[in-house]
């Protein structure tokens, strides 16, 4: 399944969420230099300005790249030497939630921003916003470095935050209608599905990819979908939002209702 649209209008206009959609777009095709892809540029910048889950858990230890290209952090068995200066953890956990590894990666992120950031964005004051998301990416975060808090890859993406408006979406408007492409082997249509049914159905594939990554984990030598960041962020939405929200549509269905005489 892949969302187009939903279907509750917005009060305001949602400036902060396109800010961050304008954010991203601009760190990823300037500040990364990136195509399709990333080059050499981005990966130094992913590696710089990621979050690496070693890093974090082990404070003033940097981790650098090897003549191969692996990742490899100082305080770990066999390695010796000095890693170049890094930027603190504390600022990487804010940085890689701007950054992207693929086109198709920010494009994904983006689009699942603007269907359902609106909303939320729209059911509190924008200063209450931004902390929500801040706070929804670093609970992501915290959330992928639980279940391997010595991994060395960066983890880079806003899908983590994204999670987190994702869950507060499914528990705020879950018979809000979202259009959505279903695709059944080779052949695809287009339907209007319950934003419950959409999002549980999303969780519930993190749940079963992460499952699976733990059942036959790749190890720390290549990079993956942070799928415990998907869970941890969607889980913080869940919980939090009815802290943040102060200004909930509660007829946004009211148009779709059947009428009874």
């Amino acid at each position: 399944m892949f969302p187009i649209k939903d279907d509750i209008p917005t009060q305001r206009f949602p400036i902060l969420t396109v800010l961050i959609i304008v954010a991203c777009t601009l760190v990823y095709f300037g500040f990364e230099g990136g195509g399709l892809g990333l080059g050499e540029k981005g990966d130094e910048r992913v590696l710089e300005y990621g979050a690496i889950p070693y890093e974090i858990t082990h404070p003033g230890s940097e981790c650098g790249l090897t003549a191969n290209q692996e990742v490899v952090c100082e305080g770990q068995e066999g390695v010796t030497g000095s890693a170049p200066d890094q930027q603190p953890w504390w600022v990487t956990a804010l940085t890689s939630m701007f950054m992207h590894g693929s086109l198709f990666h920010l494009a994904g992120n983006m689009l699942f921003l603007w269907i359902f950031g609106n909303n939320i964005e729209d059911s509190m004051g924008r200063p209450r916003f931004v902390a929500f998301y801040l706070l929804g990416g670093l609970a992501a975060l915290a959330g992928q470095i639980l279940i391997d808090p010595d991994a060395t890859i960066p983890t880079v993406g806003a899908s983590g935050a994204i999670a987190a408006v994702l869950g507060a979406y499914a528990l705020l408007y879950p018979r809000a209608r979202v259009l959505t492409v279903v695709f059944i082997i080779i052949f695809f249509t287009i339907v209007e599905l319950p934003a419950l049914l959409v999002l549980g159905l999303w969780f519930l594939i993190q749940v079963a990819y992460g499952a699976s990554d733990l059942a036959q984990p790749i190890g720390g030598e290549g990079g993956g979908v942070a799928y415990f960041a998907h869970i941890g962020g969607f889980l913080f939405g869940l919980a939090a939002i009815k802290l943040f929200a102060d200004r909930v549509k509660d007829d946004y269905d009211s148009h779709s209702r059947i009428p009874v005489y």
